[in-house]
C-alpha cells in the first residue's frame, strides 16, 4: 500500500495500517534538521505522505534582496519573516476595481510551468494542488486588512465584487489543475484568531460563504477532495463547511479546539490534518512530552479521518531534540514499513 493509498483510506474514514503524516518546517527549522541529519534533501528522513504541488500565488519575483512580488502585484517584505513576509504595499488603495484585474490563470509561465515534473517527484504520495491566500486573505493582501473589514460594512458592493473576482480566478485555476493527476485542492485562507473569527460569523456567512461554496463545488465536480487551511478558533464553521463539500480541515490547533472531541463529533463527515501544538508542546515541551503528545494523536487517528502534523509549520524556536522526537515517533508506528 502506497502513502497515497493510506491517505485516501484515512480520508474515507477507513481503518488505516498506520496514521499518515505530513510535516512542514520554516526556513530556520529546516536548517536545524539539515545540520542534524547531515543532508540537504530531507524527503527520505521526513517520509511525508502529502505531496504539495503548484501554487495559486504563482511565481514570485525578487524586487530587492529582502522583498518579493507575487503575481497579484503584492510586495512581501521578508527582512524578518523569511518564509511568508509582511505586505509592504497596497494594490487597491481605494474601494474600486477600476483598472484592476487578476492575473491570467491560463498563463503557463506564471502557474503551470513544471507542474508535471512536480507531480513526478512524489509518485507514491497523495497529491494536493495548493492555492494559498485564496479568498479573504488574497482580498486583504490587495486592500489591507483594516480596509477590507471596513469595506464589509461601508462598501459591501465593492467587497462582494472583489471576492467574486477572486473566486472566479480560483475556480479557473481549479478547472485547469484537475486535468492533472492530482487528488485534492487545498485553499489557504485564515479566518480565525485565538478566540473566534476575525470578521464574526454574520459577515463570514454573507461575504465569504457563497464564494467558498462555488470554489468547493468546482473541486467536487471533478471528483477531487477539498482541503482548507484556516488558523484560529473556527470550529463554529465546521457544519457550514461540511455542507458545501469540505473534506479535510487544517491546522486543527489544540490551543483553541478540543481535538479529541471534534474528531469524535465529525468522524465520517470531516477529516482533520494537524493537531500537534506548535504554540506549547513543540517549542516548550520536553522530547518525552512531544513523543507522548504525538502518540496520543496516533491513537486517536487509527480509525481513519486524520492526517497527523504540527498545527503549523514548525518554527525555528523548536529544539532539534523535539523535532527528532516527533519524526522518530511517527516512523516507529507499527505498520509503517
Amino acid at each position: 500500500m502506497t502513502k497515497r493509498d493510506v491517505v485516501a483510506r484515512a480520508l474515507a474514514f477507513e481503518e488505516v495500517p498506520y496514521v499518515p503524516w505530513s510535516l512542514g518546517f520554516t526556513t530556520e527549522a529546516r536548517q536545524k534538521l539539515v545540520a542534524h541529519y547531515g543532508q540537504e534533501d530531507l524527503d527520505g528522513v521526513l517520509q511525508n505522505h502529502l505531496h504539495s504541488i503548484g501554487s495559486g500565488n504563482g511565481q514570485m519575483v525578487r524586487v530587492k534582496s529582502d522583498r518579493a512580488q507575487d503575481v497579484f502585484g503584492v510586495v512581501w517584505d521578508r527582512s524578518r519573516d523569511k518564509d511568508i513576509g509582511v505586505v509592504a504595499n497596497r494594490v487597491l488603495p481605494e474601494p474600486t476595481l477600476a483598472g484592476w484585474s487578476p492575473p491570467d490563470p491560463a498563463d503557463r509561465g506564471l502557474f503551470w510551468e513544471g507542474l508535471e515534473q512536480q507531480i513526478a517527484w512524489g509518485p507514491d504520495r497523495y497529491r494536493v494542488y495548493m492555492i494559498g491566500f485564496s479568498l479573504y486573505e488574497r482580498a486583504w493582501t490587495l486592500r489591507g486588512m483594516e480596509n477590507l473589514l471596513m469595506d464589509f460594512l461601508e462598501h459591501p458592493d465593492f467587497a462582494h465584487a472583489l471576492l467574486g473576482a477572486l473566486a472566479d480566478f480560483n475556480i479557473a485555476l481549479v478547472r485547469r489543475a484537475v486535468a492533472y493527476d492530482i487528488d485534492a485542492v487545498y485553499f489557504g485562507d485564515d479566518w480565525g484568531q485565538q478566540q473566534g473569527l476575525q470578521m464574526g460569523y454574520p459577515l463570514w456567512k454573507e461575504f465569504l460563504y457563497p464564494h467558498l461554496a462555488r470554489q468547493y463545488a468546482a473541486v467536487r465536480e471533478a471528483g477531487k477532495k477539498v482541503f482548507i487551511h484556516s488558523c484560529g478558533d473556527v470550529d463554529e464553521l465546521f457544519d457550514d463547511l461540511v455542507a458545501i463539500g469540505l473534506d479535510c480541515f487544517n491546522p486543527f490547533q489544540p490551543e483553541v479546539m478540543d481535538v479529541p472531541a471534534l474528531m469524535g463529533q465529525y468522524h465520517g463527515k470531516l477529516a482533520f490534518h494537524g493537531g500537534l501544538s506548535t504554540q506549547r508542546t513543540l517549542p516548550y515541551g520536553s522530547p518525552d512530552e512531544v513523543r507522548a503528545a504525538t502518540q496520543r494523536l496516533i491513537d486517536l487517528g487509527r480509525r481513519g479521518g486524520y492526517i497527523l502534523s504540527p498545527a503549523h509549520a514548525v518554527e525555528g524556536d523548536v529544539p532539534i531534540e523535539n523535532m527528532v522526537a516527533l519524526i522518530d515517533t511517527l516512523r516507529a508506528q507499527p505498520g509503517w514499513q
